[in-house]
């Protein structure tokens, strides 16, 4: 008989050996992605946003993983991880995108897909910047009784995701997340660090002017 192994032993790498992204635009769009869902749950406690980290879902198991480009997850703790273990955070991710290209958007809508739907994930997201492998290049998909149903397209272009609040449409190739309660969008990284520019450029002259008076 086979000698157990002991958990506490079992190695769980925090890189698979693949690159990050094919090509810059997939990168910038992975960190566009990420910031921007940061920056919409800053505050709320309870929310991760991560992404291309490896998420174990078997424990004792270490190739039982993969690595979503972009996860948010609700009801965990706080604090930063190196990888993510399904059984220690009590959940999977419940909202995953990926970024697709022409290596990965087979997998994307293939096998991937697949493993998210069995793991439980509520939304899964397919992006493709270069609108060259998906069609159309936004899609989104919601689990209902086991089974990932495409999310309709509504009548502004757009799609809503119900788990993250948002609401999700291609502005000239690129997404745009706005929030369906206020209706305002997240600003992308360049216009946050303008508008924060402006703000500070507002804060100081309201100073001068009250320092002069």
């Amino acid at each position: 008989m086979a000698a157990m192994r002991d958990p506490n032993l079992i190695e769980y790498p925090e890189s698979d050996g693949q690159p990050m992204a094919e090509t810059e635009l997939h990168r910038d769009e992975m960190f566009e992605l990420i910031d921007m869902l940061r920056r919409h749950f800053r505050g709320r406690e309870g929310v991760h946003v991560s992404g291309n980290m490896l998420i174990y879902y078997v424990e004792g198991d270490p190739r039982k993983c993969f690595a979503p480009d972009v996860f948010v997850a609700f009801g965990v703790r706080a604090g930063r991880r190196r990888i993510w273990k399904v059984w220690e955070e009590g959940t999977a991710p419940d909202v995953v995108f990926e970024v697709s290209s022409r290596k990965t958007s087979l997998e994307d809508k293939g096998k991937k897909k697949v493993l998210c739907a069995r793991l439980g994930i509520g939304e899964y997201w397919l992006y493709d910047p270069e609108a060259d492998y998906l069609d159309p290049p936004l899609q989104g998909y919601r689990l209902l009784d086991g089974a990932y149903r495409e999310i309709p397209i509504d009548i502004g272009g757009g799609f809503v995701s119900q788990a993250l609040g948002l609401r999700l449409k291609l502005v000239d190739d690129l997404i745009e997340l706005a929030d369906m309660k206020s209706g305002s969008v997240v600003p992308r990284i360049e216009d946050h660090r303008e508008q924060q520019a402006q703000e500070i450029a507002r804060l100081r002259a309201a100073l001068r002017e009250a320092e002069g008076e």
